[in-house]
């Protein structure tokens, strides 16, 4: 996907709409807790400022509410408004940054005319009109109005056609920003051109929505890594009992082709072989949290006992998966392999993020919980890349078109 960047534009003296991704977590006293997605788009604006562009930034953050006039309803302004990441980025860039009280209308758009080379200005919250999920043409417009280029650096929702990334490019020249050139060079590269072995790893809940990254990784790895609850799925789909594990009926006949897939073509499908579980109900809200006091035992997958559930992989599956990701060439992880928000249950999944930290190949963590995993455990510097996006790069890994790229220039 060879797109236009903004190095392939003259920016100079130029009002640029950029959309980033500034969608970060707070707090209850709204405190940014981590700020990955705010640094992770200052290579962009800083090269902008340098060049003498005058900069608007647009974002969303959260699911604010709207009235039935399609605007964000009080409560939802006061606790998504971004306040806390204007004086964020402000404090990053070493210079000040005017937050506008919202995103169109004609006291934003003087503000956009009276800005000067190098001044930066951040756009109130995009959703806290219905019309940006909408990709009203009316609204997109409205903030086109505001700048003479775009660009996208917002990866974390390229697969989503909104307004504010889709729609501007109908009035506006749209090229890409580094961020999004750099998710596409490491995601695109992986999966069209990986250097072998090619070992991919998938956790997370449903083999229902993993099952066209599934699909699509058979025709290109050498290895496919099962774990998360999924797992549960694929050993139920071999006829084996897993106690009160998390089964997915629906995921059935499609773990059963998948696994016949990976027959056809070769590829070592590999599933974990000894499982941590805990004595828990097959209807248990894991949210909520594992009880302190739970029976934790340690099976192997082929006899799981009756009565618990699995919850992580146990230290033979450790064994087996981390040899193969060291083994490997280029890795691509998704997904956690267990409750890793437990420490209990959060050995498999900071064992991976280990081996791959140990990997002499390219490894590349696909967004979501793995990023959130691997960034927590201090591992996300000893990756090749952490996507900015989840659902952005799985889509991304299906080769599904993202409309937030597609609609930008080509070189």
């Amino acid at each position: 996907m060879n797109k236009k960047t903004v190095k392939d534009i003259d920016v100079r003296g130029k009002r640029v709409l950029v959309r980033v991704d500034f969608n970060v977590p707070l707090d209850a006293d709204r405190n940014i807790t981590d700020d990955r997605r705010i640094t992770a788009a200052l290579p962009t604006i800083n090269y902008l400022i340098d060049n003498g562009a005058r900069v608007i930034l647009m974002s969303h953050l959260g699911r604010p509410k709207s009235d039935e006039s399609g605007k964000a309803d009080e409560s939802s302004v006061k606790k998504y408004n971004l306040d806390p990441v204007a004086a964020k980025l402000s404090e990053l860039l070493g210079k000040p940054v005017r937050k506008m009280s919202d995103c169109i209308g004609d006291e934003v758009k003087s503000a956009a005319m009276a800005l000067k080379d190098g001044d930066v200005m951040l756009l109130e919250n995009v959703r806290f009109y219905a019309a940006e999920e909408k990709n009203d043409p009316k609204f997109a417009q409205e903030l086109a109005s505001l700048g003479e280029l775009y660009i996208n650096d917002a990866f974390g929702t390229a697969h989503r056609a909104h307004a504010s990334t889709e729609g501007v490019t109908k009035y506006l020249p749209g090229v890409a920003g580094f961020l999004i050139e750099k998710e596409l060079a490491y995601l695109g590269n992986a999966v069209a051109n990986p250097e072998r072995p090619f070992v991919a790893v998938l956790g997370g809940v449903k083999v229902s929505g993993k099952i066209d990254v599934i699909d699509r990784l058979l025709d290109k790895v050498d290895v496919l890594i099962v774990g998360g609850a999924m797992t549960y799925t694929f050993l139920a789909a071999q006829g084996l009992s897993v106690g009160n594990s998390m089964v997915e009926e629906s995921g059935l006949p499609l773990a059963k082709q998948a696994l016949q897939k990976a027959k056809d073509k070769g590829v070592e499908l590999l599933l974990p072989i000894d499982t941590v579980e805990a004595k828990l109900a097959a209807d248990f809200d894991i949210p909520s949290g594992v009880p302190a006091d739970v029976d934790i035992r340690t099976a192997p997958t082929n006899a799981m006992l009756d009565g618990y559930r699995g919850l992580d992989i146990g230290s033979e599956s450790i064994e087996l998966f981390s040899k193969k990701i060291k083994s490997a060439k280029t890795v691509v992880w998704n997904g956690p392999m267990g409750v890793f928000e437990d420490p209990r249950f959060a050995k498999g999944t900071l064992a991976i993020a280990e081996a791959m930290a140990e990997s002499s190949g390219t490894t590349i963590v696909g967004g979501g919980d793995s990023a959130a995993a691997v960034e927590q455990m201090g591992y996300a510097d000893k990756m090749s890349h952490v996507s900015t996006g989840g659902g952005a790069s799985l889509e991304f890994l299906e080769g599904k078109e993202l409309p937030g790229v597609v609609c930008l220039q080509d070189k």
